[in-house]
């Protein structure tokens, strides 16, 4: 059976590669490992680009499929 969860991928204005949420906590912590980032539920994953959204850079939800 597989599930759905949800990485944020943040594109920063001057980078080239882009970076993953890793841990929520205050600060929010980045990774630009995809294997490291946190595999969320989609509510968390949008709290998450609603607290990171700035003008400089520009987060998104992608979806990936997690066998249980």
């Amino acid at each position: 059976m597989k599930n759905t969860k949800f990485v944020v991928k943040v594109n920063r204005g001057g980078t080239l590669k882009p970076e993953y949420v890793r841990r929520i906590d205050t600060p929010i912590q980045m990774t630009s490992d995809r294997k490291l980032a946190l595999l969320m539920g989609r509510l968390t994953a949008e709290d998450a680009v609603k607290s990171i959204e700035t003008a400089r850079c520009s987060p998104e939800l992608v979806s990936v499929q997690v066998s249980t």
